[in-house]
């Protein structure tokens, strides 16, 4: 893997991440760009005890352009996009229109290849081997930032999801605090340790999985299953079996391997519902232990967590979505039209021949 880091016109970040060593990234951003002004700024709420990101400048944010004027493709003659270069094959910038910045955090953009008309599932092992890198050096950066103690990879995929871009790319966000859906894990990992005498609740967690019929496939590094208590109507969680904090402790051997499980995990969600349907919505997103200190979460260290991905669709039959409401929304507490073990028993049947 070879990086290379430039400025785009109006000073943000931009990184080349490249299979051959030899690429040269020398195109230089030509767009009459102003610098960015953002005015992100994150407000505690007392009473639920999390955060909010007020972000009003992200109104004006690029909202479904036509595929000829897509800011994720190359630029080619006199179209103009984020990324300089008439080619790439992993690009990462700065968020023109970020959720979190300067002392509030940092947000990126991650662009898996530059065809358009690709989706994660459609890159070779190699090309998904190297976002998995730049996943990897983007969470080492990021949390050196003072500002940082969260890094979180993710995708969003489909008009169905919110996705306003068409172009395959996912996102990274660097929090200034530890993210509630963590926190939560945390304290119920401290809640296990000291109930049995130390052992690990996500160690727990994957032993029963591994006993029950929810798994959805197996890998020499890697095990990937329908969660007990699914939130969505399919959801699968994927661990390394060697439990690893983050991404940056990943061995050599899973990272090889991780390629060809995910792949088909993605494969897979796009045959859930049968031949003829749109591809299906998703979200895919990367859970690492928080950099900060964890004082709060009584004897629990960095180590005690679980890195893992957590894959999901909105979608919960062919032509109707699972939408959030009442009791979702109001009171956090979620209904899954689909039995766990149902939704594993499909993945598996929907497997690559």
């Amino acid at each position: 893997m070879k990086k290379t880091s430039t400025r785009l016109a109006d000073g943000r970040e931009l990184i080349y991440y490249d299979l051959r060593d030899d690429a040269v990234r020398d195109a230089v951003d030509r767009r009459p760009l102003e610098r960015t002004v953002t005015t992100s700024e994150v407000r505690h709420d007392v009473l639920l005890g999390d955060s909010v990101a007020i972000a009003s400048h992200r109104q004006g944010r690029t909202y479904h352009p036509p595929a000829d004027e897509c800011p994720l493709c190359p630029s080619r003659g006199d179209r103009l996009s984020e990324i300089p270069d008439s080619s790439y094959d992993v690009a990462v910038f700065e968020n023109r229109f970020p959720s979190l910045a300067g002392d509030s955090g940092r947000c990126e953009v991650v662009c898996f290849t530059s065809d358009h008309d690709a989706s994660f599932k459609d890159l070779t092992e190699g090309q998904a081997r190297l976002v998995l890198e730049a996943w990897t050096d983007r969470t080492a950066e990021l949390s050196h930032l003072p500002s940082v103690e969260q890094v979180f990879c993710f995708e969003n995929r489909g008009a169905e999801i919110g996705v306003t871009l068409g172009h395959p790319h996912g996102q990274i966000y660097a929090y200034p605090f530890t993210t509630p859906r963590t926190a939560l894990m945390l304290r119920s990992l401290a809640a296990h340790k000291e109930a049995t005498g130390g052992e690990n609740l996500f160690d727990a967690v994957l032993e029963r999985e591994l006993a029950d019929e929810r798994i959805v496939l197996q890998a020499e590094h890697w095990v990937a299953f329908v969660p007990y208590a699914a939130h969505w109507p399919y959801e699968v969680h994927l661990y390394p079996r060697r439990r690893v904090p983050d991404l940056l402790a990943l061995g050599e051997d899973a990272r090889t391997e991780f390629p060809k499980v995910y792949l088909e995990l993605l494969k897979r969600f796009d045959r859930i519902f049968g031949e003829g349907e749109p591809p299906t919505p998703y979200i895919a997103a990367w859970h690492q232990a928080p950099f900060g200190a964890l004082e709060e979460f009584d004897g629990v260290v960095r180590e005690d967590y679980a890195l893992h991905l957590e894959l999901f669709t909105i979608r919960r039959t062919s032509g109707k979505l699972k939408f959030l409401a009442g009791s979702e929304s109001g009171m956090n507490v979620f209904i899954n039209d689909v039995p766990p073990e149902r939704a594993a028993e499909r993945l598996r049947e929907v497997a690559s021949s």
